[in-house]
């Protein structure tokens, strides 16, 4: 396997030549008074050199250990726990941190960068700063400020932990079938009863503390998802003084034996009358668990697009070096038995196909976060409602295609290798093990699209696409003309999408199965005119540029193939979607 080397040329590229995110930083106070490019440079360099070289070697070793339960201990791999600290010490758990608590401040558009090589480095390992993050957004936007004093420094500091506990084994995506029960107590806390499974880093050795996030039900909680309620549940109390008190009672029952993230603690919970705190209203848990979720969402996007980045370095440095065969216009390697494979125009295929998933992913994911960004900085309304209502349609397609495309990128990967793929010790087969759980957590790839169709596309009459819709148009009609190659393609798949999502709007009126049958296609062809739309914002950023350095006419060149052999897989998903629904329906379940 390669050694991991962040791509941070072309973060750089992403961040201040594509989208210019300084003067994005200039117009919102908030950001322009903790932000400079030399403090992000800054970030950037460095959170490149611990992951790659701290925390990159131990993924092979960890997949191999894996974590280990005993008698509700559990214990993760070899060197885990102090790679964490080196990461906690470094202050990277708090990256995004609010400052009044002791986190960095930094906007979503550096910690992205900071998410993809940690999760490059080791799938397994970012998972526990990610958790830990994600609770911080919801204590950080909902607690009371005696909760919030008292847990973010700690949990900013990566001293304590943090985990989300939403899934119970009758209910998945359904959280308004959950059996945790809270009782509220004299003192104002809550007693909490129940288990959960699937809970990321529910308990490990990393840290001295782990707090819990729970969802569970008041005994007059109505029913439904408009009845949960959001706890704060520690694994040991907390004294006045800040010192660490008894043991909760909460304890793990198991791990669960995965496909892949096996250095990643997936744990049954069970709560036994754990003390516990409400974070936000009660009955209002669901509003205050997606206050993190858009966030969450855009960063498992961004674990797929990390996994593919890893696989596609492993892959380049594999092609480069592996002689088989000659090139079919004849040798290009005189010197040698055999030409390099990355030769061959098949193996060429998959390279780029993979080149031009992530660099279009990483401009994506980036794009997602700017308007986050937006949203939570922005002091002018309409700025902040726009921003909002783009982040709402591009979350689910953040999410599905990222990851749906991470997998694909790291098959790709493995192919490279042939043989040697299949084989554990080179590291591609972990890849693709890893990875795969991407499309699963954090809500399905399949609820992401029925999320997209039927909530933000139908939902709001179309009004949240045309918002994007009407942007790239823009961006079209004040292109230079040198851009026509690529905006020409662009219009015309734009042109698609519009015909394509007015169809539906029409066909759901008269049968409700159309959102189901259309919605994972109809995310599809969604990704893959938005990386258009990027390819293009990338291609005018690099054109005029090539002879300056050969980043640029890689740039072009990789803008070229996307638009001439991937972009049209929107044709046939098109022609599925308006297949309608009629064909899934033929049918009884008894012939299935």
């Amino acid at each position: 396997m390669a050694d991991y080397k962040a791509p941070l040329r072309d973060m750089r590229f992403v961040l201040n030549e594509v989208f210019d995110v300084a003067s994005l930083w200039a117009q919102l106070p908030a950001l322009a008074e903790t932000v400079d490019a030399e403090t992000v440079e800054a970030i950037l360099e460095e959170a490149g050199k611990v992951t790659s070289q701290r925390i990159a070697p131990l993924n092979r070793g960890a997949d191999e250990e894996g974590c280990h339960w005993k008698d509700t201990v559990v214990t993760t791999p070899a060197g885990f726990p102090q790679a964490y600290q080196t990461y906690a010490e470094g202050g990277w758990v708090g990256v995004g941190g609010d400052p009044t608590y002791g986190g960095m401040g930094m906007p979503k558009v550096v910690s992205a960068q900071v998410e993809e090589m940690i999760n490059s480095a080791s799938l397994a390992f970012g998972l526990y700063p990610m958790l830990t993050a994600g609770a911080c957004l919801s204590i950080n936007a909902h607690a009371s400020d005696e909760l919030k004093q008292t847990y973010l420094p700690n949990m900013y500091a990566g001293v304590w932990a943090g985990s989300m506990c939403l899934t119970e084994a009758h209910a998945g995506t359904d959280l308004g079938i959950i059996r945790t029960k809270a009782e509220p107590q004299a003192d104002g806390s809550y007693t909490i009863s129940g288990t959960k499974i699937f809970i990321t880093g529910g308990e490990h050795d990393l840290t001295e503390n782990i707090i819990h996030l729970v969802l569970a039900k008041l005994p007059d909680a109505p029913a439904g998802p408009k009845g949960i309620s959001l706890f704060l549940v520690p694994k040991f109390m907390v004294n006045a003084d800040g010192s660490l008190g008894a043991r909760n009672t909460l304890s793990c029952g198991s791990i669960e034996h995965k496909m892949g993230i096996q250095a990643s603690a997936t744990c049954v919970m069970n709560f036994d009358g754990a003390v516990g705190y409400i974070v936000g209203e009660p009955n209002k848990g669901l509003a205050a668990m997606f206050t993190m979720m858009n966030y969450e969402r855009l960063g498992v996007g961004i674990q797929g697009l990390a996994s593919a980045e890893r696989s596609y370095q492993n892959a380049i440095e594999y092609a480069r070096d592996r002689l088989q065969s000659r090139s079919p216009t004849g040798p290009k390697a005189k010197d040698k038995v055999a030409d390099p494979i990355i030769v061959h125009p098949d193996v060429r295929r998959m390279l780029l196909t993979m080149k031009a998933f992530n660099e279009g992913g990483r401009a994506f994911s980036t794009y997602v976060a700017m308007q986050l960004d937006t949203a939570k900085f922005s002091e002018d309304a309409v700025t902040r409602k726009r921003a909002e209502d783009l982040v709402a349609l591009l979350t689910p397609v953040a999410k599905a295609f990222l990851t749906d495309l991470g997998l694909e990128t790291t098959v790709h990967g493995q192919q490279v290798f042939g043989g040697h793929g299949f084989i554990r010790e080179w590291g591609q087969e972990q890849l693709v093990r890893d990875v795969r759980i991407t499309q699963i957590y954090e809500g399905t790839n399949g609820i992401q699209a029925l999320d997209l169709v039927g909530r933000k596309v139908i939902g709001s009459g179309g009004a949240f696409y045309q918002l994007f819709a009407d942007e790239v148009r823009h961006f079209i009609s004040t292109a230079a003309p040198e851009l026509a190659e690529f905006t020409k393609p662009l219009a015309a798949a734009v042109d698609n999408l519009d015909k394509l999502t007015a169809w539906l709007l029409d066909r759901v009126k008269n049968d409700p199965n159309e959102i189901g049958a259309a919605s994972v296609e109809y995310l599809h062809v969604f990704g893959y005119t938005a990386y258009a739309y990027m390819w293009a914002l990338m291609a005018r950023a690099a054109l005029g540029k090539q002879g300056q350095e050969d980043f640029y006419a890689s740039k072009l060149g990789t803008a070229r193939f996307y638009f001439a052999r991937l972009l049209p897989r929107i044709h046939s998903l098109t022609a599925s979607v308006k297949a309608g629904s009629e064909s899934l329906f033929l049918l009884d379940a008894e012939q299935f």
